[in-house]
């Protein structure tokens, strides 16, 4: 529990930290596409910074999209800012989209089936030619390699300008990363688009070679390593840590990557 508190604030960290250099470089004059979004809170966290984007999307299956939906509805805290941005009437159950703001587009789409399709974006209204920072976590892993290729040349051909973010596993052919496969396999949890996780060459190859200019990963004890001290001494803090090398092998089986294109400076 306390190898996943740890690994989860390296995560969070990591792609808010990419996310803000890149509402700072367009000053907020971009969107943000969250493919896959889950339970994600990033866009209150946003907010509560003053640093939503013109427009903010996300993606996910039906079934998380209202249990996320549900959530948003019960909660004054979440439910109070989609109201202040548009109002009411945009928190309606079973609606497509559920929810719609000038900011906010929480759609119901299948994702991992059917990103490689055009067709999947268009109810969304994006700006092409606004600068748009795409977010997958824990996401292309689960598509084949096909699939994701796809989506990942979607994206760097529809935007002038755009940074792409992804999260998922790396190092995936050595023997602690054979035992996660295996352990996923036994609770019916295929990760068919492993074979591209094999390095954090291969992840970054995967991106530039299908049509991102620049390509940079990093695996989590890397990242884990440049946090600030004081953070880390306090969530250390919190339970005693006595399986370092435990956390080693953890960390250095995730990675965070990112790419640009159309513009050199944006995301560094």
């Amino acid at each position: 529990m306390f190898l996943c508190l740890l690994g989860y604030f390296a995560r969070v960290h990591g792609v808010s930290q990419l996310i803000k250099a890149f509402l700072q470089k367009t000053e907020c004059h971009c969107q943000i596409l969250n493919l896959g979004a889950g339970m994600d809170t990033t866009f209150w966290t946003l907010k509560d910074e003053d640093l939503l984007p013109r427009k903010y999307f996300e993606v996910d299956f039906p079934m998380i999209v209202t249990r996320k939906l549900h959530s948003i509805k019960i909660k004054p805290l979440l439910s109070k800012p989609i109201i202040e941005l548009h109002s009411e009437d945009t928190l309606q159950m079973g609606k497509s989209p559920p929810i719609k703001t000038d900011k906010n587009y929480l759609a119901a789409k299948q994702a991992a089936k059917q990103a490689a399709k055009r067709h999947v974006y268009e109810p969304f209204f994006l700006l092409l030619r606004l600068p748009t920072l795409l977010i997958t976590e824990c996401v292309l892993v689960y598509m084949t390699p096909e699939q994701s290729a796809n989506l990942i040349k979607w994206a760097a051909n529809s935007f002038e300008t755009a940074m792409f973010i992804n999260y998922e596993q790396v190092n995936m052919d050595d023997r602690f990363g054979q035992i996660m496969i295996e352990n996923l396999r036994r609770r019916q949890c295929d990760l068919a688009g492993v074979e591209t996780c094999k390095s954090l060459e291969s992840q970054k190859e995967r991106l530039l070679s299908n049509g991102w200019e620049t390509a940079s990963a990093v695996d989590m004890m890397e990242l884990y390593s440049r946090l600030p001290r004081s953070e880390v001494s306090r969530i250390e803090s919190l339970e005693f840590l006595d399986e370092m090398e435990l956390l080693e092998q953890l960390m250095q089986h995730y990675c965070l990557c990112w790419a640009t294109k159309g513009g050199s400076e944006l995301g560094r």
